[in-house]
C-alpha cells in the first residue's frame, strides 16, 4: 500500500506542479494587459494590516454574520489543510511523522482537530444555504443566480473531504500511538480525532493503521493535486482562484486605509497620469481613445485582478438596486462577462492574425459595449441602469471596484462614442450653459432667501471673503431651484440663524459641482465646472462648507482634492446634530395631546452620504432627539440601505426597465407604519415623494404619511410651541419653511365683494400701452385732448373708501404704477395657477410632463414673461381693447406690464395728466411693489409673443383655465426635446426651456418680467 500511495501521490504532483506554474502564467499575463494602476503601492504596512484584518479575521465577510462565521471555518480549515498535505508527504514513508517543534504541541493539535470539524460544519452549512437560495425556486430572487453551479459543487466537495480527512488521519494517528504506547496517544493530544479513530479503526492493528495513514496521506496529496490541475484548467474560476487571489486583490485596494473605493471617482488616467485640461490639445490622437474604458485591454491590471477574484458569491447582486427591480444589471453578472472576455482576448492580442481562427477573430473584435446584435460584452441598458449607489462595493469580500469600472465604461461612451441615453443631453447642455443640470438661470439662485425674516450673507454682496464668516453654506442646485430642496435649505439656514452660527453663500457665483455630469460620463463637463468652483473657493477663501446635499457634499469632499482646494466639508446633519449637542438649538416638546405626539419617524439613508462616506448616526441622533416621535428602522438600513434611484445621474434618465427603484423603497418605508419618512438629500427627497404618492394614489399608502428632510423636522420642533396642543408637525415644517410656493386660494383669502367696485362705477382700466391723451371710456366721456377731472378729495375718498394707496400726485397707485402691487397681488390671489403653469408644449405632455410644475413651482413663477405687450406694425404698442359689459375687471385677471410710455413709466412723466384707472379690487394684504421692466427688455419681449393675458377672459365674461386656453408662445428651435424623466428631470427642464427664452429677451440683465 505504501508504494502505491507514493507512487500515484509523486505522479500527480510532478504533473501538477509545472501545469499550475504554467497556469499562473498565464494568468500573469492576461493581468498585465491592462494598462498602469496609479497609487496602488503606497503605505505598503497599511495595506498589509487591512490583507490581514480582511482575510484572516473575514471582517468584510463577516458583514453576513452567520454566512460570514461558516466561511471564516472552511477558510481556517483550507490553511490548516496546508500543513496537513505537506505533513502529508512526509507521511507516505513514517506513519508516524509529525512536524517538528510543533507537531506534538497540545495548542497545534486542537486547533487542528477544532478547524478540521469546525470546516466541516461549515461547509456542510455553506452547501445547504446554497441549496436553499438556489435558483431554481427562487429565480432572480437568488444571490447564485447566474452563478457556474458545476464549480461550486467542486469546490464544496473538495473542502468538505478535506476537512474531513484532518480528522480521518488524526483518528489513525491517534490508534497507532495508542498501540505503540507513546506518551501521546491519550485524548489529552487528540480530543475530537481520538473518538473518530474509535469508530473507525478500533479493529485495525499496527499494519493496518499504517496502511490507513498511508492511503489517507494519499488522498490527501492526490485531491490538492488534483484540485490545482482544474483549477488550472479553469483560469476564470473564480470560486475556487479566489482563495490565492484575493490576498493580492485586497492588498492592491484603491484606499491604503483600508476603506472601500466609494466616495470620490478615480480621474481618467492617460498613460498613468490623470488627465489635464490644459494639455488636453496637445494628446495625440490615439489618446484620445483612452478617455475611459473602451476595450477589456483600457482597463488597469488592477481592473482585471478585480475580474480575476470574483467568487461568484452574488453578495454585490442581492444588495443591487437595478437588479431587484428586474433591470438588466448585475454588478456580478457584468464582472464575469467582463472576466470571460478578458481572458479570450489577450491571448489573441500577440496572436499573428492568419493563424486566428474566424472565432477567434470575431473574439478579438467584440465590442466592449453593444446589445446582443452587435455581440457586446456588456449590454448598454446594463451599463446605464447603475445608480452608483456603491451596494456592490460594500459588500464585496473581496474589494472589488465596480463603480470605477462602470464610469469608465461610461465616459469612454460619453467621450469618445458620444452614445449615451438621450435625457443626458438636457444635463449636458444645462451644466454647460448655466451651471446647473436643469439649465436654470443662475441669477435666481437667492430667490430661496428672498422671504427669510433675516438676512443671509453673500459673498462679494455683504462679505467680501470667507475670512469674515465661519461657515460657507453651499446651497447646491437642487437647494436653490427644486422646490421642495429649497424648503430643506431655507430650514437650515434658519436653524443656523437661530443658533447663532455665521455663514455666507456665493449666490450666483456658485455652479454645480459637476457630480451629475462625472456619474454620467461626462469627465471634461465635469473638470470644467469643477475648476471653476475651484477658483472661486480659492479666491473666497474658503474652509469650511456644509451642504445639504448629499452629491454636493461627496463631491467637495472626495474630488475637489485634485484640483488644489482642501476644504472641511459637512453634511448639513452633522452640523446641526453639533449644535444640538452644544445646546444651541433644542427641541421643544409637543404639549399634551398634540397631534405629533406618538408619531412614527423613519429614516433614508441617502447612499452618498451614508455608503460612499460612512455618515449614519447624525441624522439618526438628531430624529431621535426630537420630543414625542418614535424613531423605525427600515430592514434595509445603514450600509445596507436601498438605493432611491437618482444617483448616477439616473434622476434625469426614465426608468423604461423593471419597475421602480424609489417605489421600491417606498414601500419598505410605509410598511414601517411611519408618518414621516426622514431623507438627508434633496434627490432622495423628490425620488421617494414620487413614490409616495404613487402609493397614495393607489390606496395603497395613509395620505397623512410625508417625505421631510431630517432639518425641517428639526425646525418644526425647535419652534414649536408646546401650548399648541393640535399642532401638527408636517404642517410645522412646512409653515416654517414655505416661501418658494403661494397657497392655493381659498374663500377666506379673496377680497371683501363690498369693496370691489363695478366696472361702470370705477370706469374702465388704464391702458399702460397707450399715452395718457389717447385714454378714452371713462363713465363720462371726456375730450380726447383734455385730462379727465379729478380733485385731491374725490381721490382720496375714493381711495379710503376701496383702501387703495395713493401716489404722491394724489392718483391712485395703481394707475400710476401701471396696475402694479394691488393688481399683481390681486392676480395671484384669485388666479396662482396662471403663474405656474407655462404655455401648452406643441406636443401631448407626458404624465411626468403635467405634473412638472408640481415639482419646479415657484422656481418657475418667476421665470414665466407675464403677458408683455406685442409688436405691430412699426413696432408701435398696441392698445388693449375697452372692456365691455360683464367682462371680469382687470384687477381680478392679470397685471399689466408697465411701460415706458404709458401713465407713471420715465422720470418726466406727468402724474395730473393720467386718467384714473379702474380701481381693483384690494389684496387681503398690501403686496410688495414690482420692479419697472426696462424698455429694451420689455419691447425685445413683446417682439416675441403677443399680448396675453394671466388668466384668459372669455366673451361671455367667464375666466378661462390657463390650460384650456389656446396658447401663442412659439417652441424655440434650440430647446432640447423633453423627456420623461425621473421627477425634476424632463418636469424641470420643461422649466429650463421657459427659461431660456426668458434669457434670450434679457439682454442687458434686467428683468424681462412684470
Amino acid at each position: 500500500m505504501q508504494t502505491v500511495a507514493i507512487v500515484v501521490s509523486l505522479t500527480l504532483t510532478v504533473i501538477a506542479i509545472p501545469y499550475v506554474a504554467y497556469a499562473v502564467s498565464k494568468m500573469l499575463k492576461v493581468i498585465r494587459v491592462g494598462g498602469p494602476a496609479t497609487g496602488r503601492t503606497d503605505q505598503p504596512v497599511a495595506r498589509t494590516v487591512t490583507m490581514l484584518k480582511e482575510t484572516f479575521l473575514h471582517t468584510r465577510m463577516l458583514q453576513w454574520t452567520y454566512v460570514g462565521l461558516m466561511h471564516w471555518f472552511v477558510y481556517l480549515a483550507f490553511v490548516i489543510l496546508a500543513s496537513a498535505v505537506l505533513a502529508g508527504y512526509f507521511q507516505l514513508f513514517d506513519p508516524s511523522f509529525v512536524l517538528p517543534i510543533i507537531g506534538h504541541f497540545f495548542l497545534f493539535e486542537w486547533v487542528s482537530e477544532g478547524i478540521g470539524l469546525l470546516g466541516t460544519i461549515g461547509i456542510i452549512a455553506l452547501i445547504i444555504v446554497r441549496q436553499k437560495n438556489h435558483p431554481r425556486g427562487l429565480g432572480r430572487r437568488s444571490r447564485f443566480f447566474g452563478s457556474r453551479f458545476w464549480q461550486a459543487y467542486f469546490v464544496e466537495a473538495f473542502v468538505l473531504l478535506e476537512s474531513a480527512a484532518i480528522l480521518f488521519i488524526r483518528g489513525a494517528e491517534y490508534r497507532l500511538l495508542l498501540l505503540e504506547g507513546s506518551e501521546y496517544g491519550n485524548r489529552f493530544h487528540f480530543p475530537i480525532a481520538g473518538y473518530v479513530g474509535d469508530l473507525l479503526f478500533s479493529g485495525l492493528g499496527e499494519q493496518g493503521l499504517e496502511n490507513a495513514i498511508f492511503a489517507i496521506a494519499m488522498i490527501k496529496v492526490s485531491l490538492a493535486m488534483i484540485w490545482l490541475m482544474i483549477i488550472a484548467s479553469n483560469l476564470t474560476m473564480g470560486i475556487a482562484w479566489h482563495r490565492f487571489t484575493a490576498f493580492f486583490n485586497i492588498w492592491f485596494k484603491r484606499e491604503s486605509d483600508g476603506s472601500t473605493a466609494l466616495g470620490g471617482l478615480e480621474p481618467i488616467r492617460i498613460n498613468g497620469k490623470a488627465l489635464d485640461m490644459e494639455a488636453l490639445e496637445d494628446l495625440e490622437e490615439e489618446d484620445f481613445e483612452k478617455l475611459g474604458v473602451g476595450k477589456v485591454e483600457d482597463f488597469s491590471w488592477k481592473g482585471i485582478l478585480d475580474f480575476t477574484t470574483c467568487t461568484e458569491c452574488g453578495r454585490c447582486q442581492s444588495q443591487c438596486p437595478a437588479w431587484n427591480t428586474e433591470k438588466p444589471l448585475s454588478p456580478k453578472l457584468l464582472v464575469m462577462g467582463l472576466r470571460e472576455h478578458a481572458y479570450a482576448k489577450a491571448p489573441l492580442l500577440d496572436a499573428d492574425p492568419e493563424t486566428l481562427t474566424d472565432e477567434q477573430k470575431r473574439e478579438l473584435e467584440r465590442p466592449l459595449i453593444g446589445d446582443e446584435d452587435l455581440f457586446g460584452v456588456i449590454d448598454p441598458d446594463v451599463l446605464w441602469s447603475c445608480t452608483n449607489c456603491g451596494a456592490c462595493v460594500q459588500q464585496c469580500p473581496v474589494d472589488i471596484e465596480h463603480v470605477d469600472h462602470i464610469d469608465d465604461m461610461r465616459r469612454f461612451q460619453v467621450l469618445v462614442e458620444s452614445n449615451f441615453p438621450t435625457e443626458l443631453n438636457n444635463i449636458f447642455k444645462g451644466l454647460e450653459r448655466k451651471g446647473n443640470p436643469w439649465g436654470m438661470n443662475p441669477k435666481h439662485r437667492m430667490d430661496w432667501a428672498k422671504d427669510l425674516d433675516f438676512e443671509v450673507k453673500q459673498v462679494g454682496v455683504d462679505v467680501e471673503s470667507l475670512d469674515e464668516v465661519e461657515w460657507l453654506f453651499w446651497v447646491g442646485c437642487a437647494g436653490a431651484f427644486e422646490d421642495r430642496a429649497k424648503k430643506t435649505t431655507q430650514a437650515v439656514a434658519e436653524l443656523l440663524n437661530t443658533a447663532g452660527v455665521d455663514f455666507a453663500v456665493l449666490g450666483d457665483g456658485e455652479t454645480c459641482t459637476g457630480d451629475p455630469a462625472r456619474r454620467a460620463g461626462n469627465e471634461i463637463v465635469f473638470m470644467q465646472l469643477a475648476m471653476e468652483n475651484a477658483e472661486v473657493l480659492k479666491e473666497t477663501k474658503a474652509k469650511k462648507v456644509v451642504s445639504t446635499c448629499a452629491h454636493c457634499f461627496n463631491t467637495l469632499k472626495n474630488e475637489y482634492a485634485e484640483f488644489g482646494i482642501e476644504l472641511e466639508v459637512v453634511h448639513h446633519t452633522q452640523l446641526l446634530n453639533r449644535l444640538v449637542r452644544e445646546k444651541k438649538l433644542t427641541p421643544v416638546a409637543p404639549g399634551a395631546g398634540a397631534a405629533e405626539t406618538g408619531k412614527t419617524i423613519t429614516y433614508h439613508d441617502p447612499c452618498f452620504l451614508g455608503r460612499h462616506n460612512k455618515v449614519y448616526e447624525a441624522p439618526r441622533e438628531l430624529l431621535e432627539v426630537i420630543p414625542g416621535a418614535t424613531f423605525a428602522e427600515m430592514p434595509r438600513n445603514s450600509e445596507k440601505s436601498f438605493c432611491c434611484g437618482a444617483g448616477g445621474a439616473r434622476m434625469w434618465m426614465e426608468e423604461n426597465l423593471g419597475s421602480r427603484i424609489n417605489v421600491n423603497r417606498t414601500e419598505e418605508a410605509i410598511a414601517t407604519g411611519a408618518d414621516q419618512i426622514a431623507v438627508g438629500c434633496p434627490f432622495c427627497r423628490v425620488m421617494l415623494s414620487d413614490g409616495l404618492t404613487a402609493k397614495q394614489d393607489s390606496g395603497e399608502a395613509r395620505e397623512e404619511v410625508e417625505v421631510l428632510d431630517v432639518a425641517q423636522m428639526l425646525l418644526a420642533a425647535v419652534k414649536r410651541d408646546p401650548s399648541e396642543a393640535a399642532a401638527d408637525v408636517v404642517k410645522e415644517a412646512e409653515a416654517a419653511t414655505a416661501s418658494a410656493v403661494e397657497a392655493e386660494p381659498n374663500a377666506a383669502d379673496r377680497a371683501n365683494p363690498d369693496s370691489i367696485s363695478d366696472t361702470a362705477d370705477a370706469g374702465p382700466p388704464a391702458d399702460t400701452h397707450t399715452k395718457p391723451e389717447e385714454v378714452t371710456g371713462t363713465s363720462e366721456e371726456v375730450p380726447k385732448d383734455d385730462p379727465a377731472p379729478t380733485s385731491q378729495e374725490a381721490d382720496e375718498k375714493a381711495a379710503a373708501e376701496h383702501d387703495v394707496p395713493l401716489a404722491d400726485s394724489g392718483a391712485a397707485k395703481e394707475a400710476v404704477d401701471g396696475g402694479g402691487a394691488s393688481t399683481q397681488a390681486s392676480r395671484e390671489e384669485l388666479a396662482p395657477e396662471a403663474e405656474t403653469t407655462d404655455a401648452a408644449p406643441d406636443e401631448p405632455a407626458s404624465e411626468k410632463e403635467s405634473s412638472a410644475w408640481d415639482n419646479v413651482g415657484a422656481v418657475n413663477t418667476d421665470l414665466l414673461p407675464d403677458s408683455p405687450a406685442s409688436s405691430a406694425g412699426d413696432g408701435a404698442p398696441t392698445p388693449d381693447p375697452e372692456p365691455e359689459e360683464g367682462d371680469v375687471t382687470e384687477s381680478e385677471t392679470e397685471a399689466v406690464p408697465a411701460s415706458d410710455d404709458g401713465p407713471g413709466s420715465g422720470d418726466d412723466a406727468d402724474p395730473q395728466e393720467a386718467s384714473p384707472a379702474e380701481e381693483p379690487a384690494p389684496a387681503p394684504a398690501p403686496a410688495p411693489e414690482t420692479e419697472p421692466v426696462e424698455e429694451d427688455a420689455r419691447e425685445e419681449e413683446s417682439g416675441e409673443q403677443p399680448t396675453a393675458s394671466a388668466t384668459p377672459v372669455a366673451g361671455d365674461g367667464e375666466i378661462v383655465a390657463v390650460e384650456d386656453a389656446p396658447t401663442t408662445e412659439p417652441t424655440s428651435p434650440d430647446s432640447a426635446p423633453l423627456s420623461e424623466a425621473n421627477p425634476s428631470g424632463a418636469d424641470v427642464s420643461e422649466a429650463a426651456t421657459s427659461l431660456g427664452r426668458d434669457d434670450e429677451t434679457d439682454t442687458d440683465g434686467g428683468s424681462a418680467r412684470s
